[in-house]
Parts: C-alpha cells; structure tokens; sequence
C-alpha cells in the first residue's frame, strides 16, 4: 500500500529545479531561482536577458557556451563585470565615467 502511495507522489511532485548563478566573488553557486542578468564570461559584460544585442549573438551561436548568469546587478559589478551599452545604457554612461576618472582605458 505505501508503495503505490510514494509511486503516485513521485508522479505528481514537480522536479526540483535550480540555476547554476555567479556570485560577488566570481564563483558559481546553485540557485532554486533563475538569475536576473546573464552575462558573457570572456568579455566580461553583463546585461539584460531580453537584450537584443546578447539575443543576436545567441542566434549565431557559440556565445550560449560563455553564458553565465547574475542574481542581481550588484553581483555582476562585484564579479568584475560591466554593463552592456545596448541594454543598460546609462549603467554603462556611469561605468564609463568611473573608468575616466580612474585613469582605465574604456574598451575599444
């Protein structure tokens, strides 16, 4: 009897999901919810998920394999990344600025 009960409660429970998220210091670890901003691991900038830039480049493929994802923007800054200039385009007028003051030189 108890079995046919765990049998039809396996069955009906929905899988357990997670998100695999990079953190403030740049490590990965499991989340139960999706991240908020992905991000693209070698060049270092992150953005929106519905950004039409990243969405493009997703469409021509390779990019998805250097995808990482962000539970918040503080997480992506923390981790060394910047802000894309198509989707976020006053975080990045603000990076920019920081990177002058600071005597960095912007990307090409």
């Amino acid at each position: 009897m108890l079995d046919g009960i765990r049998s039809e409660a396996m069955e009906t429970a929905e899988p357990r999901r997670s998100w695999w998220l990079i953190g403030p210091d740049a490590a990965g670890y499991e989340s139960p919810s999706p991240g908020a901003y992905g991000g693209h691991r070698r060049s270092r900038v992150y953005g929106r998920l519905d950004c039409p830039a990243a969405l493009r480049a997703i469409s021509r493929g390779g990019y998805v394999t250097e995808r990482v994802f962000f539970a918040g923007e503080h997480d992506a800054v923390a981790a060394g990344f910047r802000p894309c200039a198509v989707c976020l385009p006053t975080a990045y007028a603000a990076w920019m600025a920081s990177a002058a003051e600071a005597g960095r030189k912007p990307p090409a």
